[in-house]
């Protein structure tokens, strides 16, 4: 696996003006919605072991109060700045049309063909880059700060089923549609429609009680059962193909089934969807924990080791 690591060089201090500075410059740029990623940080950061839970803190800015799904979205916000575009093609994975399936030699490259450019191997990347924290240290050949914000972002995004999408739409970007009364793109309805969605009609767009909702879930309720199997993950490299060949399937019979160019949709998409819009919420924040708690903890090294 290529190791790639940030271009940008900062001072604790550069770079939390930076970060203040790219929140207010950015606006715009989301993936998975900063809902969707604040909710897979929280969830995540919630399950963390003591010893993980330490390392988070450590490598926050002071400024965030040991809050990681503070910075959760940072990684969209800069990614289109001179500096940082290296990154935009790390976000997602462009499969062929209607494959349906996930090969890491075929798929994991940008644009231009520079093969691990994608959110499958920037996982095994940044994963590999915390490894280097050890009790309070770090590397100084790495900016472990931002491995730890690319990371949580990543796992976000390779769980939202249209960020493993097919190539010629561009994972949905390009099937312009109307949610409801306003238009909208396919990629977009999964990215934040169904969240907000969500949140206005049952609660009272509230996104804590949803995201308490999602966590009952996975500790209790419906997913309680399937739960132990989220976090099966004894070598990366095939974990993070899995998540990635969860998404696309996904992608084909959830995301792009029926739907057309121009077409409304509306509440039979939004009901059937919504269910695995929260899983997958649910699923990037458990296993995000669960890579945290392994890198920095003892296991990390067997798990690592292949990479």
């Amino acid at each position: 696996m290529m190791e790639f690591r940030g271009r940008l060089r900062l001072s604790p201090l550069c770079f939390v003006l930076f970060v203040c500075f790219a929140f207010i410059s950015e606006p715009g740029v989301q993936a998975w919605s900063k809902e969707g990623h604040v909710m897979t940080c929280r969830i995540a950061q919630n399950l963390l072991k003591p010893e993980a839970a330490h390392a988070v803190q450590m490598l926050l800015p002071d400024y965030v109060n040991g809050d990681l799904s503070a910075l959760c979205t940072w990684p969209d916000q800069i990614r289109h700045w001179y500096k940082y575009q290296w990154t935009s093609s790390l976000h997602f994975i462009d499969t062929p049309d209607q494959a349906c399936t996930f090969e890491y030699k075929r798929d994991c490259h940008d644009p231009k063909g520079t093969k691990d450019m994608c959110v499958a191997g920037a996982i095994q990347n940044f994963t590999s880059q915390l490894s280097h924290f050890r009790g309070g240290t770090s590397d100084r050949r790495y900016n472990l700060t931002e491995a730890l914000l690319f990371l949580s972002h990543f796992m976000g995004d390779i769980h939202q089923p249209l960020h493993v999408g097919f190539t010629s739409d561009e994972g949905g970007n390009t099937i312009d549609l109307r949610w409801f009364r306003h238009k909208s793109n396919l990629h977009h309805v999964w990215d934040r429609e169904i969240i907000l969605t969500a949140a206005a009609d049952y609660y009272e767009k509230d996104m804590d009680l949803l995201q308490k909702d999602i966590e009952g879930n996975f500790t209790d309720g419906i997913w309680s059962d399937d739960f132990a199997s989220w976090e099966d993950c004894d070598d990366l490299f095939p974990c993070v193909n899995k998540f990635a060949a969860e998404s696309i399937n996904l992608a084909c019979k959830w995301g792009y089934k029926g739907v057309e160019s121009g077409q409304t949709l509306a509440d039979d998409y939004f009901n059937s969807r919504l269910p695995i819009v929260t899983k997958r919420i649910a699923q990037g924040g458990v296993r995000l924990s669960m890579l945290l708690n392994r890198v920095f903890g003892d296991s990390h090294e067997d798990m690592i080791a292949a990479t």
